[in-house]
């Protein structure tokens, strides 16, 4: 070890504080047409990615079912509820409107057709694939600014590029791409922003605090885990405004105050205020009652004049003949005269009572129930009288004469729910009569309201076991059901997918069949906004429902599971959501290794081994720094949400971690020695990168994550069909895939 130094007093100060050199050191001009040529190339490959085979399927996939449909709501001005805000939604009704498209086909099912109902997919695909492509070229000029390498930008570029789940989810009828666009958009504005701090309150200053506000507001009108890359962009504000502060800075309180007030203003104010914008478009082009109203108020729903579903909503009276639909699977309440089986598969025993089901078909008869009263005598029949919701009531199989029950009797695919049938008349009377009682129990609270057909939302409660009425169709019943959808008492009670409605009256004739219109009133758009915020927080705090693809925040870095999105039986083919098995572990162990990296050097530190220059350090605390902090950010805070909770839900820290691992690759690779170990005036001279192996290990690095790419594409676009060989080749860890036997 070398003799100590004497070290002066400033100078001991100047290192306790870290005086970092600023990160983004200039690229040399003569290799700017190099990084601009890098960067076309990579997104021409992303758009190729993107682009290929996106006509198929030519059928719904996966959450097309609810954008898709979001989309047709737009075109057709009806008020729908989701709990995303409005911004990627209605960049996909735009794409839609542009091209023609009228909005009158629903996206109802994953596999329905859009080439028989004559929809203009491609283009709505297009949206998402062309900004999923864009982040790739804007993933390299981040690393640009930031000072890297050629090399080490195009692999950053490449981690995405060639990434299973980022191809998967950006060219599909989905809002990731918007998001992970944004994401990636603010990064880059934001460094972009940081390159002008010698040149604060100019207009290239203003320009880019500006462009960094309008991206985050972008990324938070897109979805609410948007506050995430707020964290990750206001952590990054809050430590250069604390260096800022320090006297030597020579900056006035005044001055700071202004540095304070002008970030406020360009990174929360503005982006608020576009926010409000998108609510604001939102409203004035959902003009007409639809799906979403019984989640708003009567005061809201008086804002909304009158869609063909308004027109066709009746309201119910007891003994009238209604279809009963349930709001998640649009399936309708069905029975028939035939028994659930004395012994099921697994050796359980049912009561052997008809079976209740839920069926798609529409024209069935066995799909028609009596809504009666819960009054046991003839003379208090309430005949005529409206149904309120939170009333009590009985429903009657029409085609069979008996009534609704459950009871304490394991159902026939879920043994800890309760298994639904239908009784005799007469024991419905006598012994039996208190299990026959459901109670109305309505969406939003507001019990007394009169109940309709169409638009009324309600949970069917049974009133002794305290279970409501619950449908599925993850796993549907076996041949002696004819391959129907299950129905079951859920103890789940506020499970979000236990809701119902009244399909239809059957037979309704008379004024009751008339339409009258509504009277159209007002109210203030923050009151709307407002009421709808709250509407929207509510029920996304209660996803907490178990899904057979949601998967614990834990799994993802390494991606040990995934989530189905499409089948197509006949040719064994499928999409399933996975990411690039070796980009995703590729990043996990440099991770890891950057903590051993920084405890290393805050120990040799410790004992005044100065072992890293200080532009080293600089680029290892501030610019890696950075990177590590936007992972973090976007991914540590899923582990305190209590909602369901998916694989795609790490892909903008995925994108973090890809910049960083690119760049921590950079800095292993390269001459960050200082001079003698010690900490000399000198040391703030960049080290140079030691080329030959870097390169060797950047290739190697390429060829194994495009590999394992084309290994896993067919999963990716489902365009070829794999056998059972192939597929168990596929299927790693917690990773279930259709087909493998």
């Amino acid at each position: 070890m070398p003799p100590k130094q004497k070290i002066s007093h400033k100078a001991a100060v100047r290192d306790r504080s870290i005086d970092y050199v600023t990160f983004n050191s200039s690229i040399d001009p003569s290799l700017d047409k190099y990084y601009q040529l890098t960067s076309v190339l990579l997104t021409l490959l992303a758009l190729g990615t993107r682009f290929y085979y996106i006509w198929y399927p030519d059928e719904v996939v996966f959450d097309e079912v609810h954008f898709g449909k979001f989309a047709s709501y737009y075109l057709e001005r009806t008020y729908f509820f989701d709990l995303h805000p409005p911004f990627a939604k209605l960049l996909i009704a735009f794409v839609g409107y542009l091209v023609g498209f009228d909005g009158k086909f629903k996206f109802d099912n994953i596999g329905d057709s859009y080439v028989s109902n004559s929809v203009p997919y491609i283009p709505l695909r297009a949206l998402s694939a062309i900004l999923g492509a864009l982040t790739v070229p804007l993933m390299f000029n981040t690393m640009k600014e930031c000072g890297y390498a050629i090399p080490t930008c195009t692999f950053a570029a490449l981690l995405v590029l060639f990434d299973n789940a980022h191809v998967a989810e950006t060219r599909l009828i989905l809002l990731d791409a918007t998001l992970i666009f944004s994401v990636a958009a603010s990064v880059y504005c934001y460094v972009k922003f940081v390159k002008q701090r010698k040149h604060p309150f100019t207009y290239p200053w203003y320009k880019w605090l500006l462009l960094t506000g309008v991206s985050l507001s972008c990324v938070i009108s897109t979805k609410y885990v948007g506050v995430f890359t707020f964290a990750c962009i206001g952590v990054a504000v809050i430590w250069d405004l604390w260096e800022l502060l320090d006297i030597k800075k020579g900056l006035t309180i005044r001055v700071f105050a202004r540095h304070v007030v002008q970030r406020a203003w360009g990174l929360i104010v503005i982006p608020f205020l576009i926010y409000l914008g998108w609510f604001y478009i939102h409203f004035a082009i959902l003009t007409k009652s639809g799906p979403g109203d019984a989640f708003m108020s009567s005061d809201f729903q008086e804002t909304l004049g009158d869609s063909p579903l308004a027109r066709e909503a009746r309201e119910v009276q007891f003994h009238d003949i209604i279809t009963i639909k349930h709001k998640d699977t649009q399936c309708l309440l069905h029975s028939h005269l035939y028994n659930y089986p004395l012994r099921y598969e697994d050796g359980r025993v049912s009561s052997q009572g008809q079976q209740v089901t839920c069926v798609k078909d529409s024209n069935d008869e066995n799909n028609h129930w009596q809504i009666l009263p819960a009054l046991q005598y003839p003379e208090d029949q309430l005949f005529g009288q409206t149904v309120k919701q939170g009333d009590t009531i009985r429903l009657k199989h029409v085609a069979t004469g008996g009534y609704l029950l459950t009871h304490d009797v394991a159902s026939p695919l879920f043994p800890t729910n309760e298994e639904f049938t239908i009784i005799n008349d007469e024991q419905s009377e006598t012994t039996r009569y208190n299990d026959t009682l459901f109670r109305l129990d309505p969406f939003d609270k507001r019990k007394h309201d009169v109940l309709k057909s169409k638009a009324s939302v309600f949970k069917l409660f049974h009133v002794p076991t305290t279970v409501t009425m619950w449908t599925h169709d993850d796993q549907l019943l076996p041949d002696w059901a004819f391959n129907q959808q299950e129905v079951n008492g859920n103890k789940k009670v506020t499970d979000p997918d236990n809701f119902w409605t009244i399909d239809s009256i059957v037979g309704l004739t008379g004024k009751r069949a008339e339409y009258v219109p509504k009277q159209v009133k007002s109210l203030p758009f923050l009151t709307k906004w407002w009421e709808l915020q709250l509407q929207m927080f509510e029920q996304n705090n209660k996803l907490s429902a178990s899904h057979p693809f949601a998967s614990m925040p834990e799994s993802w870095p390494m991606s040990l599971s995934g989530v189905s999105f499409w089948t197509k039986t006949d040719t064994r083919e499928q999409i399933y959501f996975i990411g690039n098995l070796f980009g995703w572990w590729l990043e996990v162990a440099l991770l890891v290794c950057y903590g051993g990296v920084l405890l290393a050097d805050q120990l040799t530190r410790r004992r005044e081994i100065y072992v890293l220059n200080n532009k080293s350090r600089a680029r290892l605390y501030k610019s890696i720094g950075f990177f590590f902090c936007g992972w973090a950010t976007h991914y540590f805070p899923f582990f305190l949400m209590n909602r369901q909770r998916f694989l795609h839900h790490y892909l903008p820290a995925h994108l973090l971690a890809a910049m960083f691992s690119a760049a921590l690759l950079e800095f292993l690779f390269t001459d960050n020695r200082a001079s003698e170990y010690k900490d000399p005036k000198d040391s703030n001279t960049p080290g140079s990168i030691h080329w030959i192996p870097y390169s060797s290990v950047l290739v190697l690095l390429s060829a194994m994550l495009i590999g394992t790419f084309v290994f896993l594409a067919p999963l990716t676009y489902g365009n070829v069909s794999l056998n059972v060989e192939q597929i168990l080749e596929r299927q790693f860890f917690d990773i279930k895939l259709h087909f493998a036997k």
